[in-house]
């Protein structure tokens, strides 16, 4: 029910925009209103996208590009986690799974993972989400994370020889995948689309739409969304932030940067086994 009511609102405000491209002639018509056979057929598609959660996950990281994903025209998105019982994120929401790591289809065209901290470290460890996501990132069209998901894609072996990105504070630990750390709020390497610090998910899913689309309805999308950000502080990159800032958000994760160090390390290498 809900993709179908965000399939009805891009419907409509892409109708919207389509109105201003049609020639003076037309214009001067009558608007036919929001009939769908105004819009071109390949903007309907079925693509299987998989969002991958588990405990303490950082649910923005997931919910920001989810609502760009659900506004793509047939497709079909599945909340996935290893058994479909509710998960709690870190900041206490809880989520339904729709699918289990079992009935996940086997052919994905998006599989997306969220970060996270201590509960990406947990991740790290657990065989079952290592196997899963190996076997389903084999295949996707695109493998794409946000935030410390890359690290968890890295244990998975997924990163291995891929330009990526992190969360800026844990970015300096993805060569310890394998993979080589890149500049840039959204990365994009072959298939591996990787995106910087929760936020940037958005980003990272609105750039997707665009891509499985066209400029026009990834344009329709933001338009949906009213996604034009303008933050009342300048502090939401380490270069912007003022230096005490940093300094104090870099003193809340060297535990988390070591455990990730040594348990990543012991992932990756497993994984490669699995």
């Amino acid at each position: 029910m809900e993709s179908t009511r965000r399939d009805l609102s891009v419907a409509l405000a892409a109708s919207a925009l389509l109105s201003f491209t049609r020639t003076a002639a037309a214009e001067s018509n009558p608007p036919p209103g929001h009939d769908m056979t105004m819009m071109p057929p390949e903007w309907t598609k079925a693509e299987k996208i998989a969002f991958v959660i588990y405990p303490r996950f950082t649910a923005l990281d997931m919910v920001g590009p989810h609502y760009m994903l659900t506004n793509l025209m047939g497709a079909t998105i599945h909340i996935v986690a290893q058994k479909k019982e509710p998960v709690t994120s870190d900041s206490g929401l809880v989520f339904l799974p729709s699918a289990s790591f079992d009935d996940c289809p086997d052919e994905l065209d998006i599989l997306c993972v969220p970060g996270g901290s201590s509960g990406t470290v947990a991740a790290m460890e657990d065989d079952a989400m290592l196997r899963f996501l190996r076997d389903r990132g084999a295949r996707a069209k695109f493998v794409t994370s946000v935030c410390t998901g890359s690290l968890l894609l890295g244990a998975a072996g997924l990163l291995d020889g891929y330009r990526a990105t992190s969360h800026w504070v844990a970015k300096s630990l993805l060569p310890v995948f394998g993979a080589i750390p890149a500049e840039g709020r959204v990365v994009v390497d072959r298939n591996r689309i990787t995106a910087a610090g929760v936020t940037a998910g958005m980003d990272f899913g609105l750039g997707l739409v665009g891509r499985l689309r066209d400029r026009t309805y990834a344009e329709a999308v933001q338009l949906l969304a009213e996604y034009a950000p303008q933050p009342p502080y300048e502090a939401g990159t380490p270069e912007r932030a003022p230096k005490a800032v940093r300094d104090m958000i870099e003193a809340m994760f060297p535990e988390f940067l070591a455990t990730v160090q040594a348990e990543g390390s012991l992932a990756f290498k497993k994984a490669k086994s699995l």
